[in-house]
């Protein structure tokens, strides 16, 4: 088995080979994910949308969180797990955050936890770095702060904006950050920050030259029929081809086609006469002898 990813060994990869990150939300997209060479799994709180229905992240609780990040820890072996912080589970200062994140890692069992936001949530990340609890940050587009950014839209368009997130990235990288996620600015904003970082920084929507890569695995599969924001490749169509195969079932049992025998089990169809309903034959329900 290869060696287990760590905080301090994803750290490591800085300017390295890139690295690999997919969200997972349970056992079995946590084991497909690892099997296919992710190096990080993010229990994200796309969670709500992608798994739980909800029109945005915001919904999700600390509660569903641990509920999840439990099925993704018990499936990984190699590949490190992230749980994400989700809304308003941290933002009311270090001792908020430390209890959301400590849910995370003694009940969920994730090795780290991620959360939104620049140097406004420098106090909450110190609070989890002292407490032992190893943090990636995300700046540029935030989800859980869409109202204040106008919805999902590149950030970091303008000079102000710009500084805004390179500043932000590298108060995180400073405090001690293992990576750092940039969604949704442009790729020669990205290349900028990338470069001035000591974290490595993990792109979704920013370009090539960050050093790695994460995507919503719904997306990747083509699962997930709602949004389809730019910087999405589908590398399969498996919403479409999981449809396929269910109205087949469907189909096949309405038509008396499944199940056939060879889908079932045999046993001695004599054994039925010893069978009794009520004191009467057993047998005498089905209209005709057993053999």
């Amino acid at each position: 088995m290869a060696q287990r990813q760590t905080a301090r060994s994803v750290s490591a990869r800085k300017g390295g080979d890139p690295l690999v990150m997919l969200t997972a939300y349970d056992f079995p997209t946590a084991r497909m994910a690892e099997d296919a060479g992710a190096d990080i799994l993010l229990v994200g709180d796309s969670l709500a949308m992608v798994v739980l229905g909800h029109p945005d992240t915001l919904s999700v609780t600390v509660d569903e969180m641990v509920h999840h990040c439990k099925a993704v820890s018990r499936a990984a072996q190699r590949a490190l797990v992230v749980g994400d912080l989700p809304f308003l589970s941290y933002e009311a200062g270090p001792a908020q955050a430390l209890a959301s994140a400590g849910r995370l890692v003694k009940e969920g069992g994730v090795r780290a936890v991620k959360l939104e936001g620049g140097r406004e949530v420098l106090p909450q990340v110190q609070a989890l770095l002292d407490a032992g609890i190893p943090v990636m940050g995300h700046v540029g587009l935030t989800p859980q702060r869409l109202a204040r950014l106008g919805g999902f839209r590149v950030q970091g368009r303008d000079s102000a904006t710009a500084q805004a997130i390179l500043d932000d990235a590298l108060a995180l990288s400073r405090a001690g950050c293992f990576a750092v996620v940039l969604e949704c600015v442009p790729a020669a904003l990205a290349r900028v920050v990338t470069a001035a970082l000591d974290a490595p920084t993990i792109g979704i929507g920013a370009g090539a030259q960050c050093d790695g890569q994460v995507l919503v695995l719904h997306d990747v599969l083509g699962l997930f029929e709602g949004l389809r924001p730019t910087f999405v490749k589908r590398y399969a169509e498996l919403g479409a081809a999981g449809r396929e195969a269910l109205a087949a079932y469907a189909a096949e049992v309405r038509q008396g086609v499944f199940p056939g025998p060879e889908h079932g089990f045999a046993m001695d169809e004599l054994l039925l006469d010893t069978l009794t309903v009520d004191g009467r034959p057993a047998t005498a329900l089905l209209g005709e002898p057993a053999a």
